[in-house]
């Protein structure tokens, strides 16, 4: 998804999206190439393994996962 389209996906201004995105890049969480935002297969885990706290620790949630 593109930086615009995902800052409104998310409710998120844009230029705070492009700070979290970028340190999302120093963590090696997400790629962008050809202006496409993308997890990393250590974004996915990562996600994955919030998802199994939050529904440990909170209880289960509406969550959509990839790749489990």
């Amino acid at each position: 998804m593109n930086k615009t389209r995902l800052s409104a996906a998310t409710g998120m201004a844009y230029d705070r999206l492009v700070n979290y995105l970028e340190w999302m890049k120093a963590k090696e969480l997400v790629t962008e190439k050809d202006s496409l935002v993308r997890l990393t297969p250590k974004g996915t885990e990562s996600y994955n393994k919030l998802v199994d706290w939050v529904i440990d620790y909170v209880g289960k949630l509406d969550f959509h996962r990839k790749n489990k």
